[in-house]
């Protein structure tokens, strides 16, 4: 992984640029739809098929529901012909939902019958989880909805197609893009130097986020979680702490470089990230992370099941429906399950009556009752095994005693700096003073500097680390 960073850093990236710029502006998909398939390959020689597979069948369902909508006049479909873009539609999105139900579901599916129902014994399948599959397919069935929807339309040229859903960029762990929010882009993107350069400097925020700040706090966190029972319930806090500070940097840092990279190639992607911890409800967190999942579900999912249109009560089913989907869209395990109805859980609990109490609450209260029940989110969605988590949730409430033994005492007292650094830049202190100076000359020069030792901070330590996990690339 530190290995193929580099070489993305230094080679792949800087070679794309050039060929991209020194492509004529109506070549340019073709670019870089060529290029986002070598990366893809890189890392997944044969799985590019079924991309490829996914790229087709969207492709040519949109096709087909547009051929088949027949248009009276003044654009008002007719109703004997809405019948075969329906079925057109539904068959389309059966297949995106069974492509992503095999490869990321099968062997889940198979042990939990066989766990509920022994005596059918059926074979697991050992299936091998194409990376960003859940990212892509979310892309390409936001498309062929909104083309049936009729808000999009049919794009007709297979190239610019395949160029959105594969976008290297944001192609392995997002944001997820949605094609109405980039169709003008994909046709008639003009890029600039301001662009350009607003995109280089977001990208090495990312960069320096992901190796600087998410790894440290991911060597962290294994650390103590390795050290068992020696780490007592302060040490267990220390250690999810450093976990939830982990996530959130590896996460934000990848979105901040997909959409920085993004800009450099003439496209503006959606803010993924808006400083979650700083939220004061479990609401207000999951409108600040993973904003572009949450439109998701939220405009394809939510909304069609009636939203918040049909009262309280049905209000918190649709609710309920979203959040176990949304647990089981991270990954194949019950825990993730567990995850997801905790949250929305609390959110059901928030929308009855504790958004009421915490309106009236201290901001220091309802900012602590949030980070709390966040970091024990945290540890539903770290844990995939239950016995293990059961172990660690425990030992968080003393079960091994209070307190870290000498040598998990000093590995945290090392890491006392960064934890002070990592909660610091998850709240907008640093881009507010950015902001109140952004008039200033100086800037310029912090810019650059900043840039600069951005870039060569992280290629030091990729060099002298092989740490250097992206948790979503499992998603």
């Amino acid at each position: 992984m530190v290995f193929s960073s580099l070489i993305f850093l230094f080679m792949f990236l800087p070679v794309t640029l050039a060929l991209y710029y020194i492509t004529p502006r109506k070549f340019r998909n073709l670019t870089l739809f060529i290029v986002d398939l070598i990366f893809y390959s890189w890392g997944e020689p044969m799985l590019v098929l079924l991309m490829l597979v996914s790229v087709l069948l969207n492709y040519f369902a949109a096709i087909l529901i547009g051929v088949t909508r027949k248009q009276g006049k003044h654009g008002v479909e007719t109703k004997k012909n809405r019948i075969i873009p329906k079925i057109i539609f539904i068959v389309a999105i059966i297949l995106n939902l069974g492509l992503l139900g095999f490869f990321k579901y099968a062997g889940f599916i198979g042990e939990t019958l066989n766990f509920v129902m022994p005596f059918l014994n059926i074979p697991i399948l050992q299936v091998s989880l194409p990376i960003g599959i859940s990212f892509y397919t979310f892309q390409t069935m936001s498309y062929t909805i909104d083309v049936y929807r009729n808000t999009v339309k049919v794009q007709k040229n297979i190239i610019t197609f395949g160029t959105y859903v594969s976008l290297f960029p944001q192609l392995i762990a997002g944001p997820i893009v949605r094609y109405s929010d980039v169709a003008e882009q994909l046709m008639n993107r003009r890029e600039n130097l301001q662009q350009f350069t607003d995109g280089v400097k977001l990208f090495l925020i990312g960069l320096a986020k992901k190796v600087l700040v998410a790894n440290e706090m991911g060597n962290l966190w294994d650390s103590i979680r390795e050290s068992g029972a020696s780490s007592g319930a302060l040490g267990a806090w220390v250690g999810i702490i450093a976990y939830t500070f982990q996530i959130y940097f590896d996460f934000s840092g990848y979105s901040d470089m997909a959409i920085g990279l993004g800009k450099m190639f003439g496209f503006d992607f959606m803010k993924n990230f808006d400083y979650p911890y700083i939220s004061k409800s479990i609401t207000e967190f999951w409108r600040r992370w993973h904003i572009s999942l949450g439109t998701w579900f939220r405009e394809y999912v939510y909304i069609p099941l009636g939203g918040n249109r049909k009262g309280l009560g049905r209000q918190i089913i649709n609710m309920s429906v979203v959040w176990f989907l949304t647990g089981l869209w991270h990954g194949a395990s019950w825990t993730f399950i567990l995850w997801g109805v905790y949250f929305g859980f609390l959110l059901a609990l928030e929308k009855t009556f504790l958004l009421k109490l915490l309106k009236k609450a201290p901001a220091f209260i309802t900012h602590l009752y949030s980070l709390i029940l966040i970091v024990f989110g945290w540890v539903l969605f770290y844990f995939e095994d239950m016995g293990e988590m059961g172990v660690f949730l425990s030992r968080m409430f003393g079960s091994d005693g209070f307190m870290m033994t000498g040598d998990v005492t000093y590995k945290v007292l090392s890491y006392v700096p960064i934890l002070v650094m990592a909660a610091l830049v998850s709240t907008p202190l640093f881009a507010t003073i950015y902001h109140k100076i952004k008039s200033k000359p100086v800037l310029l020069v912090i810019d650059n500097v900043g840039c600069v030792l951005s870039l060569g901070l992280c290629t030091a330590s990729l060099i002298s680390s092989s740490y250097n996990p992206f948790l979503y690339f499992k998603f």
